[in-house]
């Protein structure tokens, strides 16, 4: 299959929903709330994936999407204490990102990342049960929705400080290329990061010495409440790293095939010596920012029509077209209702952490 772009984004004025062309007070021409991310993409070709892998992918997306409203709902009713993040409507840019790599590669994120560390197999059961505070979780319930860690699955942490995992990640990345390892490090982002200063350093460093090291912007087109095309004076964030001598590339992080394709070219080429490549994949946030969010800065007609190009969605119509019977996706649709279903009850039984357990993991043994 081929993906080529048709309508570049700068010919293209997103419109609002009354047709009025959405165009900032500076004329630029940004990703808008009114864009679906299916009218984004990427200049080069895309390989179509097998039934089986396809498979794979709808079942992993399909399997975060229902995990992730379960922790909205526990959140909701006051079971989770702290902040919590979905990425509900994100789930491409995690599953088809994580096939694109290796299981020794290693990964930094946001605090919205349960999609990532899922995807990169973290067992369902105890990453619920970290969110949920128990001691099953993968950090013995201390680290909670927004810490994720399992360096085991080459999850070496979430971070709740806007663009602090990029630099870990870029470190990660030199500590390979030091030890001639192979390794590649990715890095996932919002596209409200892009304003911290770290950020720009790292992109610097990361060019000037060729790191093994994918920047990847999860671009929902807001920063928190805010919508981008306020707070920015660029229109398209992979402009920014060209600045840097870096690859990028625009990319509709909606559809788990065409994440596929991104991440692979741009592992291929850090594996290769050939330095950082920049992804900005356009997404869209089906849920608010956080659990409890009023959600009074977008209409509901806004997040309706985002959801024609929903990514479980994307994925379930693929596999549909490539030949898959209704009984077949039906048949991963039922297994992932059961896993959930255990998880969630393996994680609810989990007991709750000593209290003395307040007072390890403080120093490194």
């Amino acid at each position: 299959m081929a993906n080529k772009s048709s309508t570049p984004l700068a010919e293209a004025p997103a419109r609002s929903s009354s047709g009025a062309a959405n165009v900032p007070p500076n004329g630029v021409v940004s990703t808008t709330t009114d864009l679906l991310s299916s009218q984004i993409a990427p200049d080069f070709d895309v390989p179509a994936l097998s039934v089986e892998t396809l498979s794979e992918m709808y079942r992993q997306a399909l399997l975060i999407r229902q995990v992730e409203e379960f922790l909205l709902g526990a959140a909701e009713q006051g079971q989770i204490g702290g902040a919590m993040h979905t990425a509900i409507g994100h789930e491409a840019n995690a599953v088809g990102a994580a096939a694109a790599l290796n299981p020794d590669d290693y990964l930094t994120c946001t605090y919205r990342g349960h999609h990532h560390g899922l995807a990169h197999g973290m067992d369902v059961g105890r990453a619920i049960a970290e969110v949920l505070g128990r001691a099953d979780g993968f950090a013995g319930g201390k680290g909670g929705s927004m810490h994720f860690v399992a360096p085991e699955h080459g999850m070496m942490g979430s971070n709740g400080i806007v663009g602090a995992q990029v630099p870990h990640a870029a470190g990660l990345a030199l500590a390979s290329q030091l030890r001639d390892e192979g390794r590649v490090a990715i890095t996932f982002f919002g596209d409200g990061a892009l304003f911290q200063g770290v950020m720009h350093e790292t992109f610097n460093m990361a060019s000037k010495w060729k790191l093994p090291v994918i920047f990847y912007c999860e671009n929902n087109r807001y920063s928190e409440m805010t919508p981008t095309w306020r707070t920015s004076s660029v229109g398209e964030f992979y402009l920014f790293a060209r600045a840097y001598g870096m690859e990028s590339v625009q990319i509709d992080g909606n559809d788990a095939e065409v994440v596929h394709a991104a991440v692979s070219q741009a592992a291929a080429r850090a594996r290769a010596g050939e330095g950082p490549t920049f992804i900005e994949g356009i997404t869209y946030r089906l849920a608010g920012h956080m659990a409890g969010d009023l959600e009074t800065y977008r209409s509901a007609d806004e997040i309706e029509e985002q959801r024609r190009h929903d990514p479980v969605l994307v994925l379930r119509n693929r596999l549909k077209e490539r030949g898959a019977s209704d009984a077949h996706i039906a048949a991963i649709d039922a297994g992932v209702a059961e896993a959930v279903a255990e998880a969630v009850a393996f994680a609810e039984a989990s007991p709750w952490p000593d209290p003395a357990e307040a007072y390890t993991d403080v120093y490194k043994n």
